[in-house]
């Protein structure tokens, strides 16, 4: 006989007195302030966690006696009202000092998009690394009080949530959010009504509701398309996070892009610089440009209008992130869109291809296309993204195009752990109004050593407790024994026998190589297995649910971490999110990046640890390029790409194995007599200082406040200024260019000498056929590079414009002369080149145009 269970919550009257805890838990503030996460913890801890550490769920379920109690705790009170006073000391003030010289707060508006968004892990509408990045942007615009909003799409059902079960295979649930456990609000007009927007889908309008969740000094608009007038397919495109098909992808990405602009300007807002997050939302283009085209604009005019105050961010140098659609999808939703550009559909479908990528419409082709200001997340992949993207500008060297780098830094204050906080608070009261100021971060020398260790190895004992308490929870499910669970924790159990822990935690793809330390299996069977200086390795991490090598990655290390002479040794945890990456940054010695360079964007889990005073051991890629200093962390110097990758694999490897047994090893047992390794803090303090003020968020921002959002948002002011007149004149200039660009030739009048003495100058001569421009259309430049060695390659150290000396016989045919005294001595060499320049550009190689003598 079957029976029915209800559900019943309970729920409690918040007391007056504390009545505000609902206003904490309504701001995502939470999510980076320990300070206000605290007072639900100490509320009461079990059910916290039980929670999932959701605020909005907890004040639904805590005990009404308990709230009394609360009450009437003095300390607890007295915590409460401090708590609130700095909540309200943040809203009224901001710290817009940093921004007012570039932006105005009254005047500008940053509009950011991004497909995800990682908070925290009770709003679960995020995967991994770019939203987590895209997370700690708007924290960090929040800190600086930049104006700035941000855009994505509520999800339904976020990212899965990971088991592992008894084989090692990774297992993917899927759970729904109730929309009311989330700090969000409908957006509602002056009368109450939903605002809502729609977008067009292929024979069909799909309506779209907004939501807005308060974050800090920050608003974050959120689009959900599961409304019951849409048909059942429609509601189901915002329901999971990057799931279902490339349809839903398409569909995903029209809702946010396109949708997105409709809903801020249902809103009212108008911003003033437009920041594309990877290329998901790039549709955006296409609808800022139709605007414009039903204004009267042409096509070409709107385009270089839209581009001018849109920033576009490159996240990845895999091919296969790239979102592409071929010819017959982009055909079918977008068949009477394209019409209302002003364009037919080939020449539509053209702005998302290359020559050499012309089977399918490429999102980030697109959104380079419609944007100016271009950037990677490290200097080592700004270079890759301008490799990888030469087509969109053919005959401009990669290293000259416009993509540049901002590289990526991590939210402080949300990483950092409680324990650095609080010591920062007593020792270092002023340090979070110090985030971009490197010499200040020296005063991590202050701290004494021996509080230094201690500090870390409490924090270290809380990450074991934890890796214990998931351990124990994952192989209990699995129907191991008591006796192989107390073997396979034995050594993370012994936390006061002082283990040295290592990490590896992120997203388990093939080019992160996470089982490349097992290329060497006996020699770490070897070091592992030191009983007086013992090892212990701890994998967190997921893989796509469609990575079938990256789930393999997983099964290998499940199986590795039970061969005898790992158990206990090696610990593979389920479940990864932001609560236990907390844990993990904060609490291991060493965090170990192996990735296939140049494949790593940036790697931001890295820096991390490094501001909780973790050691990188880490191929120099991504932001350990610029981060490693010697003295911070350990480097795996990588090896030529054009290698076979086994043997890079091998050889990296045993570089890998090499440095701990040499190195990390020895120099974290090098024990002095009070009981710690002298050398390992001063190393540990060097991670501190140098990650802290460089590689954080606050940085990241300003560096795109000064040199993007500062200049998108002139660039945009002088193209749409006297009714965009400035628009329409350059989008009629590189119509001609691109008309006469295939006519224009060099050559030398004159043939140079091979030789010169000191102090001589060279009359250089350039005969110049522009094929109907003229002198003021184009750049004559000779640029002069040393010769070092016979092989080395052109690297020009000097740069000098050649003038117009007045038309040549020829019609349309110009000479270009410039008298060069050579700065440099001994064996040089020297070109020339022309491309295209225009006042209004925005880079001087934004055509793409070149041609060289």
């Amino acid at each position: 006989m079957s029976s029915t269970t209800f559900s019943l919550e309970v729920r409690p009257q918040i007391p007056r007195k504390l009545e505000r805890l609902h206003e904490l838990a309504d701001d995502l503030l939470y999510s980076w302030d320990r300070q206000v996460r605290g007072l639900f913890f100490r509320l009461d801890q079990e059910l916290w966690e039980a929670c999932g550490h959701n605020p909005k769920v907890f004040l639904r379920r805590v005990s009404q006696e308990t709230l009394e109690q609360a009450v009437q705790d003095r300390i607890f009170m007295e915590d409460y009202n401090r708590v609130l006073s700095v909540y309200d000391t943040y809203h009224q003030e901001g710290m817009r000092t940093h921004i007012q010289p570039y932006l105005d707060p009254e005047k500008d508006l940053v509009a950011y998009f991004c497909a995800e968004f990682g908070f925290h892990e009770s709003f679960p509408i995020y995967s991994g690394g770019l939203g987590i990045l895209a997370g700690d942007h708007c924290k960090a615009a929040s800190d600086l009080g930049l104006p700035f909003v941000a855009v994505g799409l509520l999800y339904r059902q976020g990212y899965f949530t990971q088991t592992i079960d008894n084989h090692g295979h990774q297992v993917a649930h899927y759970a729904p959010t109730d929309f009311g456990t989330l700090p969000v609000h409908l957006c509602r007009d002056e009368a109450g009504e939903e605002r809502r927007v729609t977008v067009g889908m292929p024979g069909r309008e799909v309506l779209l509701r907004l939501w807005h969740a308060k974050a800090g000094h920050i608003t974050l608009y959120l689009l959900d398309s599961d409304l019951p007038e849409n048909a059942e397919a429609d509601r189901a495109i915002t329901y999971q996070l990057y799931g279902g098909d490339s349809h839903t992808r398409i569909q995903q990405e029209i809702v946010l892009g396109i949708g997105g602009v409709r809903a801020l300007r249902a809103l009212g807002l108008q911003p003033t610089v437009w920041h594309i997050n990877e290329g998901h939302s790039a549709f955006q283009i296409l609808e800022r440009c139709r605007e414009l085209v039903a204004g009267g604009l042409t096509f070409e005019a709107a385009m270089e209008a839209v581009a001018s105050g849109t920033v576009f961010t490159t996240h990845t140098p895999v091919p296969a992130g790239h979102d592409m659609f071929d010819a017959g999808m982009m055909e079918e939703y977008f068949s009477g869109y394209h019409e209302e550009l002003g364009k037919d559909f080939q020449a539509f479908y053209e702005l998302g291809t290359t020559p050499d990528n012309g089977d399918v419409f490429n999102m980030t082709t697109l959104a380079l296309r419609g944007s100016r200001f271009n950037n990677g997340v490290s200097r080592i992949h700004g270079g890759v993204a301008a490799e990888m993207e030469a087509e969109i500008w053919p005959e401009v060297p990669p290293e000259e195009n416009p993509i540049r780098h901002v590289t990526n830094g991590v939210h402080v204050p949300t990483f950092l752990a409680r324990e650095w906080g609080n010591l920062f608070d007593m020792r270092l009261r002023e340090w979070r109004n110090e985030l971009l100021n490197e010499d200040y971060w020296e005063v991590i020398d202050q701290i004494p050593d021996h509080r230094y260790w201690s500090l870390r190895q409490s924090l270290k004992t809380e990450l074991l407790d934890e890796v214990v308490a998931r351990a124990e929870n994952q192989y209990r499910r699995n129907g191991y024994s008591e006796a192989m669970i107390k073997r396979i924790t034995h050594y993370a159990r012994q936390s006061e026998s002082d283990t040295l822990v290592l990490g590896f935690a992120r997203r388990f793809a093939t080019y992160k190589r996470a089982t490349l330390i097992f290329s060497e299996l006996e020699r770490l069977k070897e070091l592992m297995n030191d009983a007086d200086r013992p090892v212990l390795l701890i994998f967190a991490g997921k893989a796509h649910p469609s990575d079938k090598p990256g789930q393999e990655l997983i099964r290998r290390i499940h199986e590795y971490a039970l061969q005898p002479e790992f158990i206990g040794r090696i610990l593979l945890l389920e479940g990864y999110d932001m609560a236990l990456a907390r844990k993990l940054v904060t609490g291991v010695d060493v965090w170990l990046n192996t990735p296939e360079y140049p494949m790593e964007a940036s790697g931001t889990s890295g820096q991390k640890a490094g501001v909780n005073g973790v050691l990188n051991l880490s191929v120099l890629d991504g932001w350990w390029g610029e981060g490693y200093d010697g003295n911070n962390g350990w480097a795996i110097v990588p090896h030529d790409p054009g290698f076979d990758p086994h043997y890079r694999d091998s050889e990296e490897a045993r570089d890998l194995v090499d440095i701990l047994a040499r190195e990390v090893i020895p120099l974290y047992y090098q024990r002095n007599h009070h009981g710690y390794s002298a050398p390992w803090v001063q190393r540990s303090k060097a991670a501190m200082k140098t990650t802290i003020p460089r590689f954080n968020a606050q940085r990241m921002v300003m560096d795109y406040v000064r040199d993007f959002y500062s200049p998108a948002r002139d660039q945009d002011a002088r193209l749409r200024a006297r009714d965009f007149a400035a628009a329409t004149e350059l989008a009629k200039w590189k119509g001609r260019v691109r008309e006469a660009w295939e006519g224009v030739e060099l050559e030398v009048v004159e043939e140079p000498p091979a030789a010169l003495p000191h102090g001589d100058s060279l009359k250089l001569q350039v005969r110049a056929r522009l094929n109907g421009l003229t002198p003021d259309d184009v750049t004559m430049e000779c640029l002069v590079a040393p010769v070092r060695r016979e092989d080395s390659p052109f690297r020009p150290e000097d740069r000098f414009h050649l003038t117009p000396e007045g038309e040549d016989e020829e019609p349309g045919t110009w000479i270009f002369s410039l008298d060069l005294t050579p700065r440099l001595a001994g064996l040089q060499h020297y070109r020339v080149r022309m491309y295209p320049s225009h006042p209004r550009l925005s880079h001087p190689f934004e055509t793409g145009r070149m041609v060289w003598l």
